[in-house]
C-alpha cells in the first residue's frame, strides 16, 4: 500500500478564528456547528491513524489577515512538538503595495512552502470569497505576484471556472513558480454546461506545466464523501493532467462533517485503483512531495 501526503488540512483554535466564535454564517461547506470548536494536532492524527498518510501540509485557514504570522508560528510551534505537519501554505495579501515585507516574516519559518489567498468568486453569493472575480487580473496583484519565486514560494490558486482564463494568464507570467490548483477546480454541479466549463478552464489552466491539481475537499458542495463523484472528478482529471500532476489532500476537519478520514482515504484509493502502480503513487505521494517539499 503507497503511503501518503495529505496535502491539505487545517488545524485551528477556535479563539483564533472569528468566523467559528461569531455568528453562524452561510458557508460554501454548510451548516457547520460539529466544528465550531478547537481542531488540534491529536484529534487529527487520531483521526487518520491507519489510513497510510504519514506526511501532511498545514493549509492557511482564514486567520484574521493582519495574524498572518501569528498562524504559521503557532502551526510551526505544533509541529516543533509533534512531529507535524511536514509543510505549511501560509496566508499573505499580495494586492497590497508591496507583499515583500509579509513574505520576509512568513520565510523565517522553515516549514513554510507557499501561500495561499483565495480567490475564488461566484455568482452565488454563498460560494464567493474573493471581493471581486478579477482579483487575478489585478495589475498591482500581478506586479506583487512575481515576488514568491524569488522567495522560493508555491502558489495555491483557488478558483471558479469561470475564472480559470485569468488564472491561466497568472500562471504563464510566473513561470518560476509552483501553482496548487485547489479543490480540483471547484466542481459545484453535475450538470452538463457546469461540467463543460470546468473541462474547458481545467484545460486551459493544463497547457502550463507549472501547474498542479490538488484534489481535496471534493465534497465542498455535496456534503458527504461521495465515491462516484470522487471517480468521475479523478478520472477526467487524471485524462486531463495525469496523476504526475495530481495529489491528494483531505481538506479535514471541513470534510470530517460529513465523513472520516479513512473513509475519504478509501474513496480515493478506489477511484485509482485501475490504474498503474506508477500513477498511483503520483497521486497519493509524488507529486506533493515534490511540489510542497515536505520534511
Amino acid at each position: 500500500m503507497t503511503d501518503i501526503v495529505d496535502a491539505h488540512h487545517h488545524i485551528w483554535r477556535q479563539a483564533d478564528m472569528p468566523w467559528l466564535s461569531g455568528p453562524m454564517l452561510p458557508r460554501i461547506f454548510g451548516p457547520y456547528a460539529a466544528i465550531r470548536r478547537d481542531y488540534l494536532i491529536d484529534e487529527f492524527l487520531e483521526d487518520l491513524a491507519g489510513t497510510g498518510v504519514v506526511k501532511s501540509v498545514y493549509v492557511q485557514a482564514n486567520w484574521p489577515t493582519d495574524k498572518f504570522e501569528d498562524e504559521v508560528a503557532w502551526v510551526t510551534e505544533v509541529a516543533d512538538r509533534s512531529g507535524w505537519p511536514h509543510g505549511i501554505v501560509g496566508y499573505a495579501d499580495v494586492t497590497v503595495d508591496d507583499v515583500r515585507p509579509q513574505l520576509d516574516r512568513l520565510t523565517k519559518y522553515p516549514l513554510m512552502r507557499g501561500v495561499r489567498m483565495q480567490l475564488h468568486w461566484h455568482d452565488n453569493p454563498q460560494y464567493r470569497f474573493a471581493r471581486s472575480p478579477d482579483v487575478a487580473a489585478d495589475a498591482a496583484f500581478r506586479r506583487n505576484f512575481a515576488a514568491l519565486a524569488d522567495y522560493g514560494l508555491s502558489f495555491d490558486l483557488q478558483l471558479f471556472p469561470a475564472q480559470m482564463r485569468d488564472g491561466a494568464t497568472l500562471v504563464a507570467e510566473n513561470p518560476g513558480t509552483d501553482f496548487i490548483l485547489t479543490h480540483g477546480g471547484m466542481l459545484t454541479d453535475r450538470d452538463e454546461a457546469t461540467v463543460q466549463a470546468w473541462r474547458e478552464g481545467l484545460r486551459a489552466l493544463a497547457v502550463h506545466r507549472n501547474l498542479s491539481s490538488k484534489l481535496s475537499g471534493l465534497g465542498t458542495f455535496v456534503h458527504r464523501n461521495d465515491p462516484e463523484l470522487i471517480r468521475f472528478i479523478v478520472n477526467e482529471s487524471i485524462a486531463i493532467f495525469g496523476c504526475d500532476r495530481l495529489m491528494f489532500g483531505s481538506n479535514f476537519p471541513v470534510e470530517k462533517l460529513w465523513t472520516d478520514h479513512a473513509s475519504l482515504i478509501a474513496a480515493h484509493r478506489a477511484a485509482i485503483a485501475g490504474y498503474s502502480q506508477a500513477d498511483q503513487a503520483d497521486f497519493l505521494w509524488n507529486t506533493a512531495a515534490r511540489v510542497y517539499r515536505p520534511v
